[in-house]
């Protein structure tokens, strides 16, 4: 089926007149002389293939063809109109859709804070937020699957990609609260060498399990993983049943167990950063956005958990 090509200069004439009946008020509404708008209508009528006004001394009516093309022609105006306004929205930055992943820990710390900030300044942004690792979320940028990540301990090998630190924590020993460390205010690393270890895979964030690892290592032993857990909060749940211990991130104790004790670490120098990801080259201005929003640091976003 062919579609009519209806120039938007003429239809906007033809709505203006339909609403006006009157060549000469149309024309000043329009800024233009009369046999202009009168040339318009004419080369309109010519594409319709039929009069959409009746002319007659003193009065200007529609067809029965004209009234037929008024909402069309409405709808048509109103829907480039909205559809401007939209894309103006779109290319500053005051709308569109940012997707987020985030490591599902940082929903305890970082992410409430950011979201919040974020939303208060551009509420017309749809937000698509995805809870993933951090291995995952660097492979999601680079397939451009997400748009930003909140991440932990990025990687020191990536061009393409940007990171901005937003948190920088200590470490805590995660101990079952019948373990008898757990009795101490903080727990020398090298204490944790016969017990076995419960921690993420390092295929799901290598650089803070290679972290976690060397800090061990640092203390005189190799830790003997019992098991793997993809999350911090099912390390917390298994070390409660007592499958083990394990050295995490401080913002974990947010996570609340009663069978869990979470002591300070000696020595406790060690520190394992938030990052914010984004492709270095993305011309999103959203990302801009949040970029913004991050270094404004708004409340609750740089702080440690208690």
């Amino acid at each position: 089926m062919e579609r009519p090509e209806l120039p938007l200069q003429q239809l906007h004439a033809f709505v203006v007149l339909a609403e006006e009946l009157h060549f000469g008020h149309a024309a000043a509404r329009l800024g233009i002389a009369q046999p202009p708008l009168s040339q318009q209508i004419r080369r309109l009528e010519d594409k319709v293939g039929h009069a959409l006004f009746s002319r007659e001394p003193g009065r200007v009516a529609l067809t029965p063809a004209g009234r037929e093309l008024l909402p069309a022609a409405r709808r048509a105006l109103t829907g480039l109109a909205d559809g401007l306004t939209a894309a103006r929205a779109v290319g500053s930055g005051r709308a569109g859709r940012l997707r987020i992943g985030f490591a599902a820990s940082l929903a305890l710390t970082v992410l409430p804070g950011l979201l919040r900030g974020f939303r208060h300044r551009f509420p017309d942004v749809d937000l698509d937020i995805q809870e993933m690792t951090s291995a995952p979320q660097i492979a999601a940028l680079h397939d451009r699957t997400i748009d930003i990540g909140l991440l932990r301990e990025p990687p020191t090998d990536e061009t393409e990609l940007g990171f901005r630190t937003v948190l920088s924590e200590p470490f805590v020993a995660v101990l079952p609260s019948t373990h008898p460390l757990a009795a101490q205010r903080a727990v020398r690393i090298g204490q944790l060498a016969d017990s076995p270890f419960v921690l993420l895979p390092r295929a799901v964030g290598p650089q803070l399990y290679d972290q976690i690892t060397g800090l061990c290592t640092a203390a005189g032993f190799t830790p003997r993983i019992a098991q793997h857990a993809v999350e911090w909060q099912t390390v917390c749940a298994l070390v409660e049943t007592g499958l083990g211990v394990s050295l995490a991130p401080a913002s974990i104790r947010r996570i609340r167990l009663k069978g869990v004790a979470f002591r300070g670490v000696k020595p406790d120098t060690a520190r394992t950063r938030v990052a914010v990801a984004w492709r270095k080259y993305d011309r999103n201005p959203l990302v801009g956005h949040l970029l913004a929003t991050v270094s404004q640091d708004p409340p609750g976003l740089s702080r440690p958990a208690p």
